[in-house]
C-alpha cells in the first residue's frame, strides 16, 4: 500500500485534530493537593477557597467543589493567608522575601508588595479595622506585631509599617515568638494573639487587642496565673468574650483577665463559623461541635492540618493528609449529625404469616420526640416497592413494626429517615427469605436415542402455580463449540404444556425453567437425549456386484486393492473405527480394528489391500465410538456391513 505526500499530510492533520478533540473531551476536574499547607481562607463573594503551598511557593484557588481553578507562584516562603473584609484582596506572608503580597482575589494578579524589615517573617497574618496585621520574630527571636495600611501605596516611598513590641505588663512580653492571630466579623476591631514564649516554654502568652484606633490597646491579658500548655492556635469566639486555644480550651476575658471557661475534647486547632460551630482538627479526625458541648455533631476521619468554614456554614474545607501530602476535601452537611440506622428482620418466615421487624436509630444529636421513619416492602408482587405505614421511634431510639408478607421469595424491608434540621438522611434495609410452595415441572424424552438429524419434539408440563404460567426451554448441545441456547419461551397451554423442537445432530441436554411467582418457588428440570452420527460407506474398484446366497457382494479380482470410503459427520479430531471380518468355514472372524481420521469434508478412505487368492469372502464397516473416536458429542453409531468377494 502506498499513499501520496498530500494524503499523508492530511492524515497527520486529521490525527492531530482528533487527538485535540479527544483530549478536550476527556478533561476532568482536578482536585487540589499541597505538599506543605501555608494557610487556607474562604472567599464567599467569589465562591473560592485559597490554599497556600509552602512546598512550591504557590497559592492555589479552588471552587466550592474542591476543584482547582487557578494558581499563582512566586510567593517566596509563603506562610499564611488572609482576606480583606470585602473579599476582593488576598494577602499572603512571604517569610523568605520578607514581604506581604497583596493579590486580586478574582484573578490572583499581584496588586502590591509590601516589604517588611524583620528578622524572621512576616509569618501569621489577619485583617482588622482596615489594616493588615502580621507577626514576626526580631533578631533576638522575640515576637513582634506589625501592620500595613493598604491605603498607602508602597511605591510612594512612604513607610507603611507600624512595628513595635506588644504592650507590656509587669515586664512580661505579650509574645515570645511569632504569634498566632485571629479576627472575627462579629467583633470588628479586635485581634487575638497567642504563642509560647521560646525563652520559657511554661509561659504561654495570650492577649486580645483593640486595633480599631491609631495604636493597639490591650483589652485582655493572660497574667500567667494558670497554664495554657503549648499554644498551636487561637480563635475569637463569635458572640462571646472568649477565645479558643488549640481548638480545645475556652478562655473568658470579660473582666480584662483570662479565666478558664470550659473545653472541648482534645484537639490541635480549629476554625469557628460565624454561628459558633467549631471545626476542631487533630491527629485522628476533624470534629464539628456546637458551642460549649462535648459531643461532636459530626466527625470526619483523617489527620487534618487546617480547616476553614464557608461563611454560611454550608461547607467545611479541610486539608487532610494523603499520599500526595495534603488534599483539599470539601465536607458537605457539616452541621448535620449523621444517624446510625439499623434494621433487623428474621432470616426466614412463612408466607402470609405475621412477622416482626425491629431496629434502632442513634445520632450524636438527640432526635425530637415523635420522629417517624418511612417503611417500604419490596417483593415479587411489588418489585418497585410498596409503602407501608410509617413507624414512630421510641425515646431510646428503638422501633418495631409487624407485617404479613403476601409474596414469597426474597422480601426486603427498607427503613428511611428523611433527615431534619439537625440530621442527615439515613437508610437501612434487611432481607427475609419467605417460603413458597413447590410445583411440578416435567420434560419428556430423557435418555432416548435418535438418528442423526431427527427433529424431536420436547414437551414441558407445568403444574399448579399462582400467576406465572411461563416456561423457558433451552437446548445445550454437547461440545465446547456450542453453548446453551434459548429455543422457546412462552405461556403453557390450557393443559399446562409447552413444546419446542430440537434438530438432533448431537447429544443434547434440554432444560425447562419455571421462574416462580409470588407463591410458588422456581423450578428447573433437565432431559438428556442422544444422537447418532450419520455414516455411509462406499466401495470402489470392484468389477461387479452379485449375490452369494441372499447377500449382495462387491466382486473383485484377487489382485485388486479395494478402496473403502466412509462419509461421517465431521467434528474436529474425529476418527472412524474400521472393522474387518473374514468368512471361514461358516463363521465370520474379526481382525484387529483400526482408527482412521475423518477429514474436514467428512471423508475417510481406506485401501484394503489385495489378498492374491481367490474364493475369499470379507466384510467391512465404519463405526463412531463415543469417547474413543476422538470426542464425546454423539452416541456410538455402527455403519452397515459391506460384503466383498475376491475371484480369479
Amino acid at each position: 500500500m502506498r499513499s501520496t505526500s498530500a494524503a499523508t499530510a492530511l492524515a497527520v492533520l486529521f490525527s492531530s485534530v482528533a487527538l485535540s478533540v479527544a483530549a478536550a473531551g476527556s478533561a476532568s476536574a482536578v482536585p487540589v493537593s499541597v505538599g506543605s499547607p501555608a494557610g487556607i481562607v474562604v472567599d464567599a463573594a467569589l465562591g473560592r477557597v485559597f490554599v497556600g503551598n509552602d512546598t512550591n511557593d504557590t497559592i492555589v484557588a479552588a471552587d466550592y467543589n474542591g476543584n482547582r481553578v487557578d494558581s499563582v507562584s512566586g510567593i517566596d516562603g509563603i506562610f499564611d493567608l488572609a482576606l480583606s473584609d470585602d473579599g476582593a484582596t488576598l494577602y499572603a506572608t512571604a517569610r523568605v522575601s520578607h514581604e506581604i503580597v497583596a493579590l486580586d482575589a478574582a484573578t490572583l494578579d499581584v496588586k502590591a508588595r509590601y516589604p517588611v524589615a524583620t528578622g524572621i517573617g512576616p509569618l501569621y497574618v489577619a485583617v482588622s479595622a482596615g489594616k493588615v496585621w502580621f507577626t514576626y520574630e526580631d533578631d533576638q527571636s522575640k515576637g513582634n506585631l506589625g501592620s500595613i495600611d493598604p491605603a498607602v501605596d508602597p511605591a510612594t516611598g512612604a513607610d507603611p509599617m507600624t512595628l513595635g513590641l506588644f504592650p507590656q505588663d509587669q515586664d512580661h512580653q505579650v509574645v515570645g515568638g511569632a504569634a498566632y492571630l485571629d479576627t472575627d466579623p462579629s467583633a470588628p476591631g479586635l485581634l487575638a494573639v497567642a504563642t509560647t514564649d521560646f525563652n520559657d516554654s511554661s509561659k504561654d502568652l495570650m492577649a486580645v487587642l483593640d486595633v480599631s484606633g491609631a495604636a493597639p490597646r490591650l483589652t485582655a491579658w493572660h497574667d500567667g496565673s494558670y497554664s495554657l500548655n503549648y499554644v498551636n492556635d487561637v480563635d475569637l469566639v463569635p458572640g462571646a468574650a472568649q477565645v479558643l486555644v488549640d481548638g480545645t480550651e475556652r478562655h473568658s476575658y470579660a473582666d480584662g483577665r483570662f479565666s478558664p471557661a470550659g473545653a472541648y475534647p482534645s484537639g490541635r486547632g480549629a476554625d469557628i463559623a460565624p454561628n459558633g460551630l467549631v471545626a476542631q482538627f487533630g491527629e485522628e479526625q476533624l470534629a464539628v461541635y456546637r458551642p460549649n458541648t462535648t459531643v461532636p455533631v459530626r466527625t470526619y476521619a483523617g489527620y487534618t492540618a487546617d480547616a476553614a468554614w464557608a461563611p454560611d456554614s454550608s461547607r467545611l474545607f479541610a486539608l487532610v493528609s494523603s499520599s500526595a501530602g495534603y488534599q483539599l476535601r470539601v465536607l458537605t452537611d457539616p452541621t448535620h449529625s449523621v444517624p446510625t440506622l439499623t434494621v433487623n428482620a428474621p432470616a426466614s418466615a412463612p408466607r402470609a404469616k405475621k412477622l416482626t421487624v425491629t431496629g434502632k436509630i442513634t445520632a450524636s444529636v438527640p432526635f425530637a420526640a415523635g420522629t417517624r421513619l418511612a417503611v417500604t416492602r419490596t417483593d415479587l408482587e411489588s418489585p418497585n416497592g410498596k409503602q407501608l405505614a410509617a413507624v414512630t421511634v421510641k425515646t431510646d431510639g428503638t422501633y418495631s413494626f409487624t407485617d404479613t408478607p403476601p409474596a414469597g421469595g426474597t422480601v426486603t424491608y427498607k427503613v428511611t429517615f428523611a433527615g431534619d434540621a439537625d440530621h442527615t438522611t439515613a437508610t437501612a434495609s434487611d432481607k427475609v427469605t419467605v417460603s413458597r410452595a413447590g410445583t411440578s415441572l416435567s420434560l419428556n424424552n430423557n435418555g432416548k436415542l435418535y438418528n442423526y438429524g431427527a427433529d424431536v419434539k420436547f414437551t414441558a408440563h407445568l403444574g399448579t402455580t399462582y400467576k406465572n404460567r411461563s416456561v423457558r426451554i433451552y437446548a445445550d448441545p454437547f461440545g465446547g463449540d456450542k453453548g446453551k441456547k434459548l429455543i422457546k419461551t412462552g405461556k403453557v397451554d390450557s393443559h399446562g404444556n409447552i413444546a419446542a423442537w430440537v434438530d438432533m445432530t448431537r447429544d443434547t441436554a434440554v432444560s425447562a425453567v419455571f421462574d416462580g411467582d409470588a407463591r410458588y418457588a422456581p423450578k428447573t428440570v433437565k432431559a438428556t437425549a442422544y444422537a447418532r452420527v450419520k455414516i455411509s460407506t462406499a466401495v470402489s474398484k470392484h468389477y461387479k456386484t452379485a449375490k452369494i446366497g441372499s447377500t449382495s457382494y462387491y466382486w473383485f479380482h484377487k489382485n485388486t486393492d479395494p478402496v473403502i470410503t466412509t462419509t461421517m459427520t465431521y467434528y474436529p479430531g474425529r476418527a472412524q473405527r474400521f472393522d474387518l471380518q473374514v468368512y471361514y468355514q461358516g463363521s465370520w472372524y474379526s481382525t484387529d480394528s483400526e482408527y482412521f481420521p475423518v477429514s474436514s469434508n467428512g471423508k475417510s478412505a481406506v485401501q484394503l489391500g489385495a489378498p492374491g487368492e481367490s474364493g475369499i469372502r470379507a466384510r467391512v464397516r465404519s463405526v463412531y465410538v463415543n469417547g474413543t473416536s476422538g470426542d464425546t458429542v454423539n452416541s456410538t453409531t455402527y455403519g452397515a456391513w459391506k460384503y466383498l468377494y475376491f475371484s480369479n
